[in-house]
């Protein structure tokens, strides 16, 4: 039992030490532009335009169903026009980056080590280094830099669509009044409360584009370790996105509220 408990340890610590490595060398790589730059428009078209429907879906009801569920609670307080106030700080701070990174990272992250997975098992990564092109510089690089950049994007629509939803679903299927619910959450809703989210998003998307291409990388062979290493990207970068977000909380709202 020990024995496989240090082992696991191992591995862990091993699986960490690579990821920091590939996390300099990419941002090595970006800050030194090395990169292609038009595989970071692809990367980016393939990341931001291609996942907007499926961002836009999870925040719009999102936002309706928690403006019914806060209704259905504040109402018995009659609180009823601060509804969409609530709705607001937490699609701005909580649940539009985190909802939208597990997004991405089902989507993206998968693709991505999928992606890096199949060129590593059918030796095209080694094809590039015969070719003298840096793997990191022309796959990871773009890729992370794309996700960072398209991240907050993403986040902001679906943190806009939520609230309009959420305002829609207060206004004509509960009958709140309109004007009440725009002034509580223009009152309650502050700068920071966006700041922090486009902060977190930013972080989840070199979250996302990390794993997946560390896992990408570094998979076994044959089609089951690419089956692998895809599943294992999801899982992972979305574990990590809820765990950094509970520290992201405390750190941001430390520094933008002084909490």
């Amino acid at each position: 039992m020990v024995s496989i408990a240090t082992k696991w340890i191992g591995e862990w610590l091993e699986g960490l030490g690579r990821i920091t490595l590939l996390a300099r060398e990419a941002f090595a790589s970006i800050l030194a532009v090395k990169m292609s730059w038009r595989e970071l428009l692809y990367q980016a078209y393939f990341a931001g335009v291609k996942s907007q429907s499926v961002v836009l879906i999870t925040g719009a009801f999102t936002g309706m169903v928690l403006a019914a569920q806060t209704y259905f609670q504040f109402h018995k307080v009659k609180m009823d026009s601060a509804t969409l106030a609530v709705v607001s700080v937490s699609m701005c701070s909580e649940l539009g980056p985190v909802l939208t990174g597990l997004m991405v990272a089902g989507r993206v992250g998968a693709a991505i080590a999928a992606e890096l997975g199949t060129m590593r098992v059918t030796e095209q990564i080694d094809a590039l280094r015969t070719l003298a092109t840096h793997p990191v510089d022309y796959l990871v690089a773009p890729r992370v830099l794309a996700l960072h950049l398209v991240l907050p994007l993403l986040t902001a629509a679906a943190i806009t669509l939520g609230i309009a939803a959420g305002y829609m679903v207060g206004v004509y299927l509960l009958g709140i009044n309109g004007a009440y619910l725009w002034f509580n959450m223009i009152k309650y809703t502050g700068t920071s409360d966006v700041a922090i989210g486009l902060i977190k998003a930013f972080i989840f998307g070199g979250i996302v584009a990390l794993v997946g291409c560390y896992k990408g990388l570094y998979c076994d062979e044959g089609a089951q370790g690419v089956g692998r290493a895809t599943t294992e990207a999801v899982v992972y970068s979305s574990i990590t996105i809820l765990i950094s977000n509970f520290f992201l909380t405390l750190i941001l709202a430390r520094i933008f509220n002084g909490v």
